[in-house]
């Protein structure tokens, strides 16, 4: 009996022991207030770490296969023009059903808060303030390009970024200007 009551206060008093330890551990730490630990909390903020992770996937996955698509059906502009030169509807059809894939892809994943963003680039030919604009009025047609073949315009933004973003530098020969004159489009928040 007496080693029974031995048992008990020693658990009593190691478990009062506890209390006090952790209360006065976390108290210094929290200006003398009882930490309330809420584990649905740390719960929701692992679930949603878990959904960030989900998220993010399918932005990268659907920006690299805006990116391949985008160089596959490059459309090209008369020079130092924004006017498309001929031959551009099949691949400007084939983007937009990319553009409508990939936005099915997003709404599975829960992304729904977003915007396709064209961006038009040059070479570096050129002064800095016209290629810019040139990038910007490129893009632009895109969009409406795009637009007119079911993009909602709410959905799709244009930028110009003049040679500010070049894929090839430096761009000195006539084959690594080309490459850096193009347009490209990626998911945007």
């Amino acid at each position: 009996m007496r080693n029974m009551n031995l048992r008990a206060a020693t658990a009593c008093a190691l478990g009062v022991a506890s209390f006090f330890l952790f209360s006065g551990v976390m108290g210094g730490l929290h200006g003398g207030q009882a930490l309330a630990i809420d584990l649905g909390g740390l719960a929701k903020k692992a679930a949603g770490a878990g959904g960030n992770a989900a998220r993010d996937k399918a932005v990268k996955d659907v920006n690299a296969k805006l990116l391949a698509e985008g160089r596959k059906n490059q459309c090209a502009f008369k020079s130092d023009s924004d006017e498309l030169a001929p031959g551009c509807d099949k691949k400007v059809k084939s983007l937009a059903g990319t553009l409508v894939e990939v936005k099915k892809k997003l709404k599975l994943a829960g992304v729904t808060d977003f915007k396709f963003e064209v961006s038009g680039h040059t070479d570096s030919s050129g002064k800095p303030e016209h290629n810019k604009e040139l990038s910007g009025k490129r893009a632009a047609v895109m969009v409406r390009e795009l637009v007119a073949r079911g993009i909602a315009p709410s959905e799709i933004v244009s930028v110009g970024m003049g040679a500010d973003r070049p894929v090839v530098s430096p761009d000195n020969t006539p084959a690594k200007k080309a490459k850096n004159r193009r347009y490209e489009i990626q998911v945007r928040f």
